[in-house]
């Protein structure tokens, strides 16, 4: 007499839990994934730099929505590394009679949505002198977000591509660097009115 053999139902089921459980680990990935997405899209900074003819001055603004983390500043007239703004406006053959006043940017997280001045000129004249030889000042600029994501803008790059790019890190400290914040002086003081 010939019995049905009985199928084993524990195989089977146990290659469907193995199924279910390797579409749950890669639907988990997945969901981390488009998770960091979302936070990196929340904390990406994103540095312009621009003048002002109005107010005579330069500037810089976070146009992102995370704060941006300077690293590196690097400014160079006519190829050649300057260290300050004194030096900048030696090596332009500039003068004035009243220095213009900056703030730093080097080492400093400039807000999402900040805008700095980072020089102010004492009136038109300065700034359009300034101006005229802009062309032959370049900038280079290394910031992160504060998931250690960063981005360099070199006006130094021909390829207009390659000018603003994420990098996988910020240079290390060299002798090219523009130190500015060891050369601050303070703005002068706004005077009390006597009451």
């Amino acid at each position: 007499m010939n019995l049905p053999r009985r199928r084993d139902g524990g195989g089977v089921a146990a290659v469907i839990a193995a199924f279910v459980g390797l579409l749950a680990l890669c639907v988990s990935g997945y969901t981390a994934y488009l998770q960091r997405q979302q936070v990196r899209a929340q904390v990406w900074p994103y540095i312009e730099f621009g003048s002002s003819n109005s107010r005579h001055e330069l500037d810089v603004t976070n146009k992102g929505v995370g704060p941006a983390i300077i690293r590196m500043v690097q400014v160079y007239v006519d190829g050649k590394a300057q260290h300050n703004w004194k030096q900048v406006y030696a090596a332009l053959g500039l003068r004035f009679e009243h220095p213009p006043l900056f703030s730093t940017i080097n080492s400093v997280v400039i807000s999402a949505g900040e805008h700095i001045r980072q020089v102010v000129f004492a009136d038109e004249a300065d700034f359009n002198t300034f101006v005229a030889q802009a062309k032959r000042v370049d900038m280079s600029v290394c910031y992160c977000s504060t998931l250690g994501e960063c981005w360099l803008i070199d006006d130094r790059e021909k390829d207009r591509a390659m000018r603003f790019r994420e990098i996988n890190t910020c240079p290390a400290a060299s002798a090219d660097d523009f130190i500015d914040n060891n050369t601050a002086e303070a703005a002068p003081a706004a005077k009390q009115e006597d009451k």
